[in-house]
């Protein structure tokens, strides 16, 4: 089925592709390439988190909109950067692409679809519903496993995949992490954060691939640290007083 007879071009609404990278040079084209080929109709931000080789570039000559950190602010940091151009821009859908090629962009429909229908805030592709055909390391896995427990825990909901960051929202989910986003490793403790806003947030299933290019900034040691990190931020994060979301102050 192709992307534009799925998303109903006659409704579409204005839709913003967020693609942070960091040193993906590699890759960054393609990425950019494969959201077009899924429509032509969206527009699509690069966040350039403080690269040291060619990213914004190639991303500007690839025809996207290119914002340059002026030093690494971590992937949250580039994320939050690319919900607040959205929010700003008037933007009424956003999905978030990663720009090392892991998320492909062909499944965009998926996740997608239940926005589009008013069925769910945001939508996350998941890489442990469905076919489940992802393979990862044992440790990662354990620890994925976890940190989906935890937090299906603290929300009373069945999460499996916590650490995804393919995802598309609607206008309340752009002004949540427009105006608050952990700026570490973002996606676990922003799905606690979600539920605690009230919003509505579904897994879909999706294929996930390995790297394009690049290496990951995640090793077997650094997994163990992350992990931690994150159940203490957790936790941390269950006690901090509500954010106000940018919808409640902000004119639309």
């Amino acid at each position: 089925m192709s992307a534009p007879a799925e998303l109903a071009p006659v409704e579409m609404p204005r839709c913003l592709a967020i693609v942070p990278a960091f040193n993906e040079e590699g890759a960054i084209a393609g990425v950019i390439d494969e959201i077009r080929a899924f429509d032509q109709r969206f527009e699509i931000v690069v966040v350039d988190d403080g690269s040291a080789d060619r990213t914004a570039a190639i991303a500007r000559a690839s025809g996207a909109h290119v914002i340059r950190l002026p030093f690494n602010l971590g992937i949250g940091g580039a994320v939050q950067t690319g919900f607040r151009y959205a929010w700003e821009h008037g933007f009424q859908i956003a999905v978030r692409v990663d720009g090392d090629g892991q998320h492909d962009p062909s499944q965009l429909g998926a996740i997608l679809a239940p926005v589009l229908a008013g069925e769910t805030d945001i939508a996350v592709g998941s890489r442990f519903v469905g076919e489940r055909s992802y393979r990862t390391s044992r440790s990662r896995r354990l620890g994925i496993r976890i940190l989906a427990w935890t937090v299906s825990a603290l929300v009373r909901q069945r999460v499996t995949d916590p650490t995804s960051g393919f995802q598309a929202l609607n206008r309340h989910g752009i002004a949540l992490f427009a105006a608050d986003l952990p700026h570490d490793y973002p996606e676990v403790e922003a799905t606690v954060m979600v539920f605690r806003h009230r919003l509505r947030m579904r897994e879909v299933p999706v294929r996930m691939r390995e790297r394009a290019a690049g290496r990951s900034s995640i090793g077997a040691f650094a997994s163990v640290y992350y992990m931690t990190k994150v159940l203490l931020a957790i936790f941390v994060g269950v006690f901090r007083r509500n954010v106000v979301p940018l919808e409640d102050v902000v004119e639309q």
